[in-house]
């Protein structure tokens, strides 16, 4: 389905609550087997079912964070991470970390993703003044 054809319905679903789109709007807006957005549900409960405990197992996964002692001071870190290659792969996954702090590869690789995720940051609220010191930092960093 045409981008433009997405965009106008849920513009419209929103309208219809002084411009505010909330997900249970859509997938009501989206149930009717002639709405321009039915095929990008999946209807089927069972796939459906497995589908969401997936997400959740992804939530899990990146909310899950331990306390370490660093000058003092406990400070929380994930547990798990998640980088481009894997992401990229059938599925998905996750890794240790510890174990990618500890692997050269690894770690570029994390590094990578990191600049990647300023460079999106900086794309997305740099028309914000109130964030114009940080996004100058975030282009001196990525210029380094």
């Amino acid at each position: 389905m045409a981008t433009e054809a997405i965009i106008s319905e849920l513009r419209t679903i929103a309208a219809k609550n002084d411009g505010l789109l909330k997900p249970e709007d859509v997938v009501e807006s989206a149930r009717p087997i002639n709405s321009p957005l039915h095929t990008r549900f999946t209807w089927d409960d069972t796939e459906a079912a497995n589908q969401y405990r997936l997400q959740q197992a992804r939530q899990l996964i990146r909310t899950t964070i331990q306390y370490i002692e660093v000058d003092g001071k406990d400070q929380s870190f994930r547990v798990f991470c998640s980088l481009t290659p894997d992401r990229e792969n059938d599925g998905g996954g996750y890794r240790e970390t510890v174990a990618v702090l500890s692997n050269r590869q690894y770690k570029a690789q994390l590094l990578s993703d990191a600049q990647e995720d300023m460079r999106r940051f900086e794309e997305r609220y740099s028309r914000l003044k109130e964030l114009s010191l940080v996004i100058k930092e975030i282009r001196k960093a990525l210029a380094e």
